[in-house]
């Protein structure tokens, strides 16, 4: 644990003082927790609901955090959880949403929020297509460096499986460009 985990973690440990430390879990983790989510969900809107399921499921089971892991690798395994869930509960909606012909890359380019340019939005396209196993762990590797011990942690599997996954999914990504050039 780092200095500022260990400071939090012992602030979490009573009573008295667990919410100014889940006040400074939100103040240091939240922006990353919420890129996390983006790039698994791709909207601002549906990363911020996420984030906040985030940090509700956190803060009702912070009481069960022992310090047995470090506190990032606790918030990132919660994060992902609830980004996948967010998938599975609203992939009717997102089928849906296909009906009307407007592709990821497309909606990305009309969200205010979407800073990137239109081969970013390609590419969150193409990950988009990705299962969902591939597109965590290459978002996890590509947008995060997060190194394959740190991922097996979160993920809970074996670091053979992430690489294996990733460079599959890469494989994909690849392959999805050319189609599209």
């Amino acid at each position: 644990m780092g200095k500022d985990e260990e400071r939090i973690y012992k602030l979490l440990t009573s009573e008295s003082t667990r919410r100014k430390a889940f006040e400074m879990i939100v103040k240091s983790y939240g922006e990353s927790l919420y890129w996390k989510i983006r790039y698994i969900v791709l909207t601002h809107d549906d990363a911020n609901d996420v984030l906040q399921n985030t940090f509700l499921k956190a803060w009702s089971n912070i009481g069960s955090f022992r310090g047995k892991s470090k506190l990032s690798t606790w918030l990132y395994s919660i994060a992902i959880n609830e980004a996948l869930d967010y998938l599975r509960k609203s992939r009717n909606t997102l089928n849906a949403d296909a009906a009307d012909g407007m592709s990821v890359a497309g909606k990305l380019m009309a969200d205010e929020y979407f800073d990137g340019d239109e081969v970013h939005a390609m590419l969150l396209e193409a990950i988009s297509t990705l299962p969902e196993v591939q597109r965590t762990v290459f978002n996890l590797r590509y947008f995060d460096n997060m190194k394959y011990s740190e991922m097996s942690a979160v993920l809970n599997t074996s670091e053979g499986a992430l690489k294996a996954s990733y460079h599959i999914a890469v494989k994909k990504i690849s392959d999805y460009f050319h189609l599209h050039e």
